[in-house]
């Protein structure tokens, strides 16, 4: 029996370094756009941005949007207060130009499960722009963010723009480790859009037109998952329009939000991201996610039959390393990109807790609840 584990761990060690290298090749391929900032754009954009309780963060954002090098004619800005209990309403309608609209009057008492999608598809509706993006309100840009993606936008004519997404700078370890792991998804959102083999994005940083939501019917057939406003909608885009969906790799159009304080809330977070896996119609991601799932499973059995014959605690300690060195093929491209290399002397150290946070949560997202801005949802 330890033989065969230990043999498996192998053949998903072989594929998992082919699934990262192949992810590198993907990264390092697609052209970084260099943008022309004198360049003169023409596209009206709507940039739509649901809040719960962000007092604390959406001035800053607000500030941010209105010091874009953008033609204010050409820019709406729309938050929708999701039920806020705090003065998030108050600090948005200190900026006249700030259209606010209160989802409850929309919702009219109605309990849904996925707020998010509805707070969205309200913007959209109270929106007259040719260009949605959609960003969170703990968010923040370069004045050059919205230019860049018009700009890519009117260059390229896509149907839907998943952008760049970044932590803050981080300092302990725990932030160090949601940051890397974050690396690993752009990296992957990136190569599978050069080769045009799945569909990945962030909702905090994503543009799609107003003709492609509409022709989709915006979240119908997903609008009852809680999660998934983002790569839920991508797939349906992607699939009435085949090789119109993108990846801006823009050091411009990078946003930058704030990672869990907690591991209770980061987990909670991960849950919430995990639970739409099984709700995926790109069989490709689904097969993504299964191999890093069970390679991870059988990485574990490695562990604890080091507890029978310590044989096996040097070959988890050797296949750990070797995950360590295969990820670090994918990290470091990205990382320079982002301008973060300095955070992945913390690879290998961090790899210990990397194989219980994925199985944790890929095993809870799909059993019972999660909590998400103070609210239970399934």
């Amino acid at each position: 029996m330890l033989p065969i584990i230990a043999f498996i761990s192998v053949i998903f060690m072989l594929g998992y370094a082919i699934l990262m290298l192949y992810f590198r090749a993907g990264w390092t391929k697609m052209n970084e756009l260099k943008i022309i900032k004198d360049y003169t754009p023409h596209t009206k954009v709507s940039i739509i941005i649901p809040a719960r309780n962000e007092e604390k963060s959406i001035g800053i954002l607000i500030k941010n949007i209105l010091a874009q090098i953008y033609p204010p004619e050409l820019t709406e800005i729309i938050v929708i207060d999701d039920h806020s209990t705090d003065t998030t309403s108050t600090v948005v309608g200190s900026f006249p130009t700030v259209k606010l609209i209160t989802l409850a009057d929309f919702t009219k008492g109605k309990v849904l499960n996925a707020y998010k999608k509805k707070a969205i598809e309200t913007g959209i509706k109270q929106s007259s722009g040719e260009l949605i993006i959609t960003t969170d309100a703990d968010c923040a840009m370069c004045e050059f963010w919205l230019l860049s993606i018009v700009y890519f936008y009117e260059c390229m004519h896509h149907k839907l723009i998943a952008a760049p997404v970044a932590f803050f700078n981080k300092k302990n370890w725990f932030q160090i480790f949601q940051s890397i792991d974050f690396f690993t998804m752009q990296g992957v959102t990136g190569a599978l859009s050069y080769f045009k083999s799945g569909t990945m994005c962030n909702g905090a940083n994503l543009a799609y037109t107003r003709k492609a939501f509409d022709h989709v019917k915006g979240f119908d057939g997903i609008d009852d998952i809680a999660s998934g406003d983002d790569m839920l909608l991508m797939y349906k885009i992607e699939k009435a329009f085949p090789g119109q969906t993108s990846y801006l790799k823009c050091k411009d159009a990078i946003v930058y939000t704030d990672g869990m304080n907690t591991i209770q809330s980061f987990l909670q977070q991960r849950i919430r991201w995990a639970s739409k896996a099984t709700k995926f119609k790109d069989k490709r991601i689904q097969f993504i996610l299964a191999c890093v799932f069970f390679f991870n499973v059988f990485l574990l059995l490695v562990l604890l039959f080091a507890i029978v014959d310590t044989v096996y605690l040097k070959i988890f300690i050797l296949l750990l390393l070797t995950k360590g060195s295969i990820e670090l093929s994918l990290l470091l491209p990205v990382s320079r990109f982002f301008k973060k290399e300095a955070e992945l002397y913390f690879v290998y150290i961090l790899q210990i807790i990397h194989i219980p946070y994925i199985l944790i949560s890929a095993l809870l997202s799909q059993f019972g609840t999660y909590s998400w801005k103070d609210r239970q949802v399934k």
